[in-house]
């Protein structure tokens, strides 16, 4: 089992779908898999998952109306029970069209910002106290995605060492502000034996990434999977690509 509980955010489409169809379908699936989208009523392929697997929970949620997280907290709490919360995946995000810095917009770069970097702040901050109790009321002596862990999917777009094209100002700079965000939160969250990892999914066909992109959804989410069964204390703070390799900063 990859983790008891797994919280994933933006789970009606792309990447979240495929995760919440991968550990649903998997031969030993976490026993909640928390499922969020922003309007579950027209999730109609997360909902058909959810009635073949009676471990899968759809709960709406807006990553960018921070007054909804508490309802989210409580009904998470309901859920796990005592035992907490072990795996927060904060895969909900946001691109507007490529930009060149004639053409970016003020908007652009809020709204890019405030689904990509700012609301996995403020929900991992929300959903501590549940990460928190799972990391304590582990057996496990090390960090592990099995015992409470962050994994913030980012993209290499977010690199600035990897950066030799510019433009895509609002996703780069959320997705490197969000790496940022993953290193301060290993360091805050280590004596909470909570890992904090940053992941990029590579280039995917998805809506986001576009039907020319060279991975599908399947084997992005098989390999990442794979990747985080093998995630322990050295990859803590770090960023890393799908298959495991270290990327940079």
């Amino acid at each position: 089992m990859l983790a008891r509980s797994v919280l994933v955010t933006g789970s009606n489409r792309g990447l979240g779908l495929e995760l919440v169809k991968q550990l649903s379908a998997s031969k030993d699936p976490p026993e909640f898999i928390i499922a969020t989208c922003r309007t579950p009523d027209k999730a109609e392929e997360l909902k058909n998952i959810s009635t073949e697997h009676r471990n899968v929970h759809i709960t709406q949620l807006d990553v960018s109306n921070e007054s909804s997280y508490g309802g989210l907290v409580s009904h998470v709490q309901e859920l796990v029970g005592c035992q907490g919360l072990n795996l927060l995946i904060n895969n909900a995000g946001y691109s507007p069209k490529s930009t060149r810095i004639n053409m970016v917009k003020w908007q652009q770069m809020s709204d890019t910002l405030l689904i990509n970097t700012i609301a996995p702040v403020m929900l991992t901050k929300a959903l501590l106290p549940l990460l928190s109790t799972a990391a304590s009321d582990s057996a496990l002596d090390t960090l592990s995605v099995k015992r409470a862990a962050i994994i913030n999917m980012s993209s290499i777009l977010g690199s600035i060492g990897a950066n030799e094209q510019g433009g895509l100002y609002p996703y780069r700079a959320s997705k490197a502000a969000l790496n940022a965000v993953t290193k301060s939160l290993s360091l805050d969250l280590r004596r909470h034996n909570i890992l904090v990892t940053s992941i990029h999914p590579g280039w995917v066909q998805t809506d986001m990434g576009g039907k020319n992109a060279p991975l599908t959804p399947e084997v992005s989410i098989s390999e990442m999977i794979k990747t985080l069964y093998a995630l322990s204390e050295k990859h803590n703070g770090g960023f890393f690509q799908y298959d495991g390799e270290a990327l940079q900063w």
